[in-house]
């Protein structure tokens, strides 16, 4: 009789998700102020009219790059680093305020990327676009995650200063700060994680990706490491 037998089936090892272009990433600020947070918006106020200014231009800026896109196949690349610095400046702001409220650190008055700063927004330079995707993709192919953000974020509003499941988030985040002096490390991994999916899916609307936003709620400071 044969001893032989056959070696038992080994499951492959659980895949990661394949990162996106988007990438947030951030730190909590340890401490942070029980009750700096009542005035953030006051103090965010200088950054609010700079975004707006910077907003009217994105438009305009995106626009230009539709066309640049459809005819040539790429965006200029002085016109995404631009759109792309808005949507990090509106980002940081917005993660100093009520985005987020995860530190207490002045948001700089800059496009560029600020390494040390508590959270970072970068997004990968795409090279060649499909011309045809860039007729549909930022009205129709994004309508399913357009419903999605307008519950997380109550609809537009600039800086994400409003209500939606955000808003109502950070809300909650700053009542354990007043009475706690912490900031509870699941909310925040909430938080953050509504948060990337938001500007997932805004690099997306803007044109200045073609991978399309996952419905995924990737939570946390960090984001998923590559797939083997």
């Amino acid at each position: 009789m044969s001893t032989d037998s056959k070696p038992s089936a080994v499951p492959p090892p659980p895949r990661t998700p394949r990162p996106c272009p988007a990438r947030l990433t951030a730190v909590p600020d340890a401490p942070l102020s029980r009750w700096l947070w009542l005035v953030k918006w006051l103090l965010a106020l200088p950054h609010y009219v700079v975004l707006f200014f910077l907003w009217v231009a994105f438009a305009g800026v995106s626009v230009v790059a539709f066309f640049a896109i459809l005819f040539t196949g790429r965006y200029p690349r002085p016109l995404f680093d631009f759109n792309a610095g808005v949507l990090r400046w509106n980002w940081r702001v917005a993660y100093y305020a009520y985005g987020a409220l995860g530190t207490d650190r002045y948001p700089p008055f800059t496009l560029a990327d600020v390494p040390d700063y508590p959270t970072r927004w970068e997004l990968t330079y795409p090279g060649e676009l499909s011309r045809g995707l860039v007729l549909v993709k930022w009205w129709l192919l994004a309508v399913p995650h357009y419903l999605v953000l307008a519950f997380f974020l109550g609809g537009t509003r600039a800086a994400w200063f409003g209500g939606g499941l955000i808003g109502l988030l950070a809300l909650f985040a700053g009542i354990a700060l007043a009475f706690t002096g912490n900031y509870p490390r699941g909310l925040f991994d909430l938080v953050i994680g509504l948060n990337r999916w938001v500007l997932r899916v805004a690099a997306y609307a803007a044109l200045l990706t073609d991978v399309y936003p996952p419905f995924r709620l990737d939570q946390g400071g960090r984001e998923p490491e590559a797939s083997p």
